[in-house]
């Protein structure tokens, strides 16, 4: 009796990459609707079969997509996180991190933003996101106890500590701004003092 045997089919961590950003690069061009798995495996340079090794359909990889650039986030903003420092110092730490990631990367910021006002945000399993923020969120937490930080809602702090970063990192909202080391350190100042006890 003869056996055959199909060839397994490997993940490639560099095709993966490139199907993420050929995704965003779609996404950001000509919307969620328009951006079809055939077009972003053209842009990605490789066939709609290789896109369906890592992703069960358009929907898994745009879930799965945007879940990436926020643990790729989360990665940045942690970077030499250090929470034995006073409580300004790590968020004005993280708050740079963030800058820095942001200025880099503005079009994954473009993706997640649309993405987290479209239909598809309901299938984000949040629990899994957060987990990824959990040092941040002990961070806040912390300074809420100790009488630093106003006690109000997290979702409300992040808005004022970390939200105005998306408006200066994007070139486009804030044109006239020279993004200078003292004007980010300004602006870190107005959005820790909005938070601040």
């Amino acid at each position: 009796m003869i056996v055959y045997f199909r060839p397994m089919r490997y993940k490639d961590e560099l095709k993966k990459e490139a199907i993420i950003e050929a995704t965003v690069k779609l996404v950001n061009e000509i919307g969620f609707v328009s951006s079809s798995v055939s077009k972003i495996a053209k842009e990605a340079n490789v066939s709609p079969a290789t896109i369906y090794i890592y992703y069960k359909n358009k929907e898994d990889l745009l879930v799965s997509t945007y879940v990436e650039i926020k643990k790729n986030l989360s990665i940045a903003l942690l970077k030499d996180f250090n929470p034995n420092l006073p409580i300004r110092d790590i968020l004005q730490a993280l708050w740079l991190n963030m800058f820095d990631y942001t200025s880099k990367r503005a079009n994954h910021f473009k993706f997640a933003e649309q993405f987290s006002s479209s239909p598809f945000a309901g299938l984000v399993n949040k629990n899994e996101v957060e987990k990824s923020f959990e040092p941040v969120i002990s961070i806040l937490k912390k300074g809420i106890e100790q009488k630093i930080i106003k006690d109000v809602h997290l979702d409300i702090l992040a808005a004022f500590i970390f939200f105005p970063i998306y408006t200066l990192s994007n070139s486009r909202l804030c044109e006239s701004i020279k993004l200078e080391k003292e004007t980010i350190e300004t602006a870190f100042t107005l959005a820790w003092d909005a938070i601040k006890l």
